[in-house]
């Protein structure tokens, strides 16, 4: 397909006017001012349209769709313990696929194509990921509160290892399968210490959750006498490509341990404040050289998974939080929301719309109020635009939304299950 004059969210994070984007298979392969003399088919035309990198949410639990507004008003560890787990418990394999194809409709309609997942039934994710046509890391949250269990003695480990050898890299490229340790306070370090071994021996990435709230990290310093991040350091864990959540309590030693070891952090504003849960260092781990990246986290602690609204945190509240309007740019929020997403998840060819990387791309309709006057585009897209802007969404070069179409999700067919077994 050809973008025809079309405005272009660049590598820079400034826009360009009448720009032309030609997609051939799975890849963006010109960029540039002048009209190509290619025949690309398609001509997608561009008057009132803007074309941006689609989102990469870092940090999700896709099925939890199934638990949107369980449990408001508690906080985390109330949260998970009295609201959350029972429930967990109860679903089935059919009910995380469902889950799953509601959560991608929804981020396929705001322009999110890939996710960092963490969550149960590993196989019914992969099927709602190739049919959707999505990409995503999924990961199994490993817990254990035994202390004569080792790794390899958990079912998660067997579960963990046939989806590794059966999808690492299927589906072009678009399944990736990570390891995960749920987090330091539900899982032994004898068990830590044996995931980090086998992840570093064959090459996996790690998912965790990490100073989520303040009880969770300073228990862990009392436990321990170590902070959370100095502990699974100790464990090994950061020898390989790390995706830490949340991190909103991290010390100044905490940020160079995950800098030095080249891990993401992702930060989730919206969870974090509706679990009041704190807000993460940003400036000071984006000064360090930390890839901070953008997730959402899962619905039951955010609600939805519109990241138009992270991303509108991400840049407001750490400038409120430290007094300096200029602590968080709209090129700041915007990277941390694309390019730095897809690095967090191996996909060091994604997330900039640039010559050789993969045609991830959202449509944004600029003829809206909230989109007018035009004066600094960048700048609306984060703190202007939203959701409901989105009027194409390209993965990999395949359309899957497009003017209110689900291309590759019967979304009836989702609703009418959800409805029929949830909405009570």
């Amino acid at each position: 397909m050809l973008f025809s004059n079309i405005e272009v969210l660049m590598p820079d994070f400034t826009v360009k006017k009448h720009m032309y984007v030609g997609v051939t298979g799975t890849t963006i392969n010109y960029v540039g001012d002048k009209k190509p003399e290619t025949d690309y088919g398609e001509v997608i035309q561009g008057k009132h349209r803007l074309l941006m990198p689609a989102f990469y949410n870092a940090h999700t639990h896709s099925a939890m769709t199934l638990l949107r507004s369980m449990g408001s008003g508690m906080p985390l560890d109330r949260w998970l313990n009295e609201s959350i787990f029972p429930y967990e418990a109860t679903l089935t394999a059919d009910d995380i696929y469902y889950g799953d194809m509601l959560a991608f409709a929804e981020m396929i309609r705001c322009g999110t194509v890939s996710c960092t997942d963490m969550y149960f039934f590993g196989a019914s994710t992969v099927k709602a990921v190739s049919e959707s046509g999505i990409k995503a890391n999924i990961s199994l949250p490993v817990t254990c509160f035994d202390p004569s269990l080792k790794y390899e003695d958990l079912p998660m480990y067997r579960e963990q290892m046939m989806l590794f050898s059966a999808y690492k890299g299927a589906f072009g490229g678009r399944v990736k399968i990570d390891y995960c340790v749920h987090g330091e306070y539900t899982t032994t370090e004898k068990v830590v210490r044996g995931l980090a071994a086998t992840a570093l021996a064959t090459g996996g990435r790690i998912h965790i959750h990490l100073s989520e709230t303040k009880k969770e990290h300073d228990g862990c310093v009392a436990k321990r006498g170590m902070t959370p991040t100095a502990y699974f350091e100790n464990c090994g864990l950061f020898r390989s490509p790390v995706t830490a959540a949340h991190c909103v309590w991290l010390t100044d030693a905490d940020i160079s341990i995950l800098a030095e070891n080249r891990a993401s952090a992702a930060v989730n504003p919206c969870s974090n404040m509706k679990l009041g849960s704190g807000f993460a260092p940003v400036r000071k781990m984006l000064d360090y050289g930390v890839n901070v990246c953008l997730g959402t986290d899962g619905v039951a602690s955010n609600n939805n998974l519109n990241i138009w609204k992270d991303m509108y945190l991400l840049s407001i509240i750490y400038n409120g939080y430290t007094g300096d309007a200029s602590s968080m740019t709209a090129a700041d929020a915007l990277r941390c929301a694309t390019v730095n997403g897809a690095l967090s998840q191996g996909r060091t060819d994604c997330g900039l719309i640039k010559e050789g990387y993969r045609a991830d791309l959202c449509v944004i309709n600029t003829d809206v109020p909230n989109m007018y006057p035009a004066r600094d585009r960048a700048s609306e897209l984060v703190y202007s635009a939203n959701g409901a802007d989105v009027v194409m969404t390209v993965c990999d070069g395949k359309v899957l939304y497009e003017n209110g179409e689900y291309k590759t999700i019967d979304l009836e067919r989702v609703l009418s299950y959800d409805r029929i077994h949830f909405c009570k």
